[in-house]
């Protein structure tokens, strides 16, 4: 039985993970902590959670816990993730994996170092629908891919209008802006689809000013077999231009599906137009922490690791790397 413990219970892990720990076979959630010990309570309280802390050590050290979960924001991770490789239990860090690609090879030499594996929330490697646009493109349902385009507009949010950006935004906390937080989810699965960016070219400002992090990123990338890849990412932009897309396209084809809305899949070729749901799950994480439970158990291997992890962290940093060159907005510097 995996007894996993949760450093951080904010609201990722409200419905989005906490619930799944005790639905998936042979797991349970048995404590969490917050620095905030009356939050802490009410969580395992209204959780069913056993046992709740306002220290992570205690937790970390709690000898009924064989596994934690790290759902805090990215400027702690490195910290907490680390303290629980120490202590020779796997650990589960919601994405991205660090604040930047160093902090992920800190973690990732710590790991192998005390021989402990290491998981990143990066769930969409296993959700049923993005598994579904895997399957088409190696069975053949668009031919040899060329190339593909990443389209996500969002308008900023009554906070940030405001002039109360929340710590998504802050790059010391976060790693930079919503890109971190929401284009880390689209990279890492392109590599899951189609291996590590050989390449990056981008040019990423801040159009709106609401915030000192970057805002508008443009990047073009290239993975093996010369496939292509472009996108584009605002966080200022206007309420109706809104979008959420990305299209792959082959020789024979193409796959358009979205990232966080859900929209069904469109599957475009010599035999016409298809579309198939993809249904967005209770629980999100679900299907993730289920492979990651039976990788400890020894009945299969995740899909998401500290090695696949830390591959989207380095990709970020080169892509904003050039607007933070010389700042002193991120820890360490952007390629630190």
């Amino acid at each position: 039985m995996i007894n996993w413990g949760i450093i951080g219970c904010g609201n990722v892990t409200e419905v989005k993970s906490g619930p799944a720990f005790n639905k998936v076979r042979d797991s349970q959630l048995i404590a969490v902590m917050r620095r905030d010990a009356i939050l802490a309570e009410d969580y395992a309280r209204r959780h069913n959670v056993p046992k709740f802390y306002s220290k992570a050590a205690d937790l970390i050290n709690d000898k009924d816990i064989n596994a934690v979960y790290i759902a805090t924001p990215p400027g702690s991770h490195a910290e907490y993730a680390i303290e629980v490789i120490k202590a020779r239990k796997p650990v589960y860090i919601e994405k991205p994996m660090a604040v930047n690609y160093s902090e992920c090879l800190k973690i990732n030499k710590a790991a192998e170092k005390f021989r402990v594996p290491v998981f990143v929330a990066y769930y969409r490697r296993a959700l049923p629908g993005f598994l579904l646009v895997k399957n088409l493109i190696e069975n053949g349902g668009i031919g040899k891919v060329r190339f593909l385009m990443v389209q996500l507009f969002k308008s900023p949010s009554a906070d940030e209008k405001a002039g109360k950006p929340s710590w998504r935004v802050d790059p010391k906390i976060s790693g930079g802006g919503h890109f971190f937080d929401m284009a880390s989810h689209q990279l890492d699965y392109l590599d899951f689809l189609f291996g590590p960016i050989q390449k990056v070219k981008s040019i990423a400002v801040n159009h709106a000013g609401l915030y000192k992090a970057e805002d508008f990123v443009s990047a073009e990338f290239i993975f093996c077999d010369n496939i292509i890849g472009t996108g584009t990412w605002s966080f200022s932009a206007s309420l109706d231009s809104g979008r959420d897309t990305i299209e792959i396209i082959g020789d024979k084809g193409s796959i358009k599906f979205s990232t966080f809305s859900f929209e069904p899949i469109v599957l475009t070729n010599e035999s016409g137009r298809q579309k198939f749901i993809n249904e967005r799950p209770e629980h999100v994480q679900y299907y993730l922490i289920e492979k990651i439970v039976q990788s400890l158990n020894g009945q299969g291997a995740s899909p998401s690791t500290g090695i696949t992890g830390a591959r989207t962290s380095k990709v970020m940093d080169e892509v904003v790397a050039e607007y933070y060159k010389g700042m002193a907005q991120r820890p360490n510097g952007p390629m630190a």
